[in-house]
């Protein structure tokens, strides 16, 4: 009894101990920074945009925009403090006070880095949190519009539509997506076929770098804004704003989802697809989704096409008539509506529903719990590889495909034009999805582990040496950095950057050479010793 008394007892005290070191180490960091962004930001109340752990707002300031629950837990490394700027000089101050104070800054926009990398670190951290910097300002003359990064797609779509009703922009579906990590990884949507990405139609940008400068893209220069458009723009600097072309949309578009089972001619409907989708009309995008499921308590495979057409109903029906006949498009499988009554259809909102709903930022929203995997595919699969697909999904069943068809614009730019190189020879992204709701390592694992059995099943009818992975859907099994090397680098530079990988390490070496801004994934500088073979090679 007096042992387990004593054993208690120092638990206690070693507990305390901890828990008064840690309050002690967070305040005088918080009272560190504090002095020193007053210093750089004499006009404003700096404790305002600043939230210690000790803060009583500091836990729903920082959940609010934390979008995946697996990041989301009390053992999930969290931030000494968040700061959350209001203007640009309030992140020039951010980026000198957090180099001299000797902390690592994370970026984080809208949340919905699938592995919360702009949020997490196993280290001591500060958070820039972007959320205010968030003005969105279109200019009809010249058809752009300056949008901060801390803004939401949806309400970049809201005040494109509130100023033109026959203009647009191609970025996601999900309105609650940030427009900085977003713009920063490439961006796409439903008319990529049509306009290609996001970073396609970016003009120019305001960034602060290293230094503390905030830099547009005369002052920057043509590599660090080439670098910032699909390259990991954290990699660089802090991106302000960017400005945007915006694109014209009919009055008219056209939407549609028609789905089948296997029962049904669904592996028909998806060979023909393959070809189809990346070859049609480029007005037209065609998304699939294989969902496994269960119907007259039988487990099958649901597959359901969802599209938009740039057009009416009627010219749509009648060359999917012609060109895919194994979907048995029907007019009244369509619906006619405008661009941004689109917008709310591919979200599931009722016709009707108006536009302003696109501004709700849903905070503190996380979706479940969730993971995900990207590939490309350059050659349709047959159908005897469909067959065993639809085998291994009914068998593991809780992982689905999203198929997103390329083709279009994206064939006719080249794979240099911006970091993002996945161009031409591709008929389609996958994006490999699991998504749960109980909490716990053991859901955890059952259903990551589902998705990884999944996309090792796929190696053989995805792209090679290497294999290639989308930026936006970020997955650290690809690979991560621990001491920042070239060689690290290269292991996932290559699958989401292909040959541009090379490019993008130059210009890291040139702007942050120190790399001061980092993540798992970030693209590192070359080190002397390497810069040292390289030049007497």
């Amino acid at each position: 009894m007096p042992v387990s008394f004593s054993f208690c007892l120092l638990l206690s005290f070693v507990f305390f101990f901890f828990l008064n070191f840690s309050f002690s180490f967070s305040n005088s960091a918080y009272q560190s920074l504090l002095q020193c962004l007053s210093q750089s930001i004499p006009s404003l109340n700096v404790s305002t945009i600043l939230f210690s752990n000790f803060n009583p707002s500091y836990t729903s300031v920082l959940s609010a925009y934390i979008r995946n629950a697996r990041f989301n837990t009390s053992s999930t490394p969290k931030p000494l403090i968040i700061i959350t700027p209001l203007e640009d000089s309030h992140v020039s101050a951010a980026v000198i006070c957090s180099q001299k104070l000797g902390f690592q800054l994370k970026i984080r926009s809208g949340g919905h880095d699938y592995e919360g990398l702009s949020y997490v670190f196993d280290k001591p951290f500060f958070l820039l949190d972007m959320f205010n910097m968030c003005n969105i300002s279109v200019d009809m003359a010249d058809e752009t519009a300056w949008v901060g990064t801390g803004s939401i797609l949806g309400e970049l779509y809201y005040n494109i539509w509130e100023n033109s009703k026959i203009h647009g922009f191609p970025a996601g579906v999900c309105p609650t997506v940030g427009v900085g990590g977003h713009f920063s990884g490439g961006g796409y949507g439903t008319m990529i076929r049509k306009y290609g990405l996001s970073v396609d139609h970016i003009v120019d940008a305001k960034l602060v770098d290293v230094n503390g400068d905030i830099l547009d893209r005369k002052a920057m220069g043509e590599d660090l804004f080439w670098a910032i458009r699909g390259g990991g723009a954290a990699s660089f600097g802090v991106v302000l704003s960017y400005k945007v072309k915006l694109v014209p949309v009919p009055e008219t578009v056209t939407v549609f989802r028609v789905e089948r089972y296997l029962a049904d001619n669904a592996t028909d409907v998806v060979l023909k697809w393959q070809s189809v989708a990346p070859t049609t009309d480029n007005n037209l995008f065609m998304r699939m989704l294989l969902q496994p499921t269960m119907t007259d308590k039988q487990k099958t495979l649901k597959v359901s096409v969802i599209a938009l057409y740039l057009g009416n109903a009627t010219s749509l029906v009648s060359f999917l008539g012609k060109d895919f006949p194994e979907l048995s498009l029907q007019k009244e499988n369509c619906t006619e509506m405008s661009w941004i009554e689109s917008v709310l259809w591919w979200n599931k909102f009722d016709l009707g529903t108006p536009p302003s709903v696109l501004l709700d930022r849903k905070l503190d929203h996380a979706s479940g719990f969730l993971k995900r995997k990207s590939d490309y595919v350059e050659t349709p699969i047959p159908r005897d590889g469909l067959e065993s697909l639809w085998e291994k999904m009914v068998e593991l069943g809780n992982v689905g495909l999203v198929l997103n068809a390329y083709g279009g614009k994206m064939n006719e730019i080249e794979a240099t034009e911006t970091p993002f190189p996945h161009r031409a020879g591709n008929l389609y992204k996958i994006q490999y999805s699991v998504t749960w709701n109980e909490p716990g390592n053991e859901a955890d694992m059952n259903h990551t582990t589902q998705l990884k059995l999944l996309h090792d099943f796929m190696t053989k009818f995805v792209s090679k040496n290497p294999r290639r992975a989308f930026l936006n859907y970020r997955d650290i099994d690809i690979g991560v950095a621990e001491n920042w090397s070239y060689e690290e680098g290269k292991i996932y530079g290559k699958s989401y950057f292909g040959e541009n990988y090379e490019r993008l390490v130059d210009v890291k070496t040139l702007v942050d050479p120190k790399n001061f801004f980092r993540n798992e994934q970030s693209i590192p500088p070359f080190s002397s010793k390497t810069l040292k073979k390289i030049l007497f090679s």
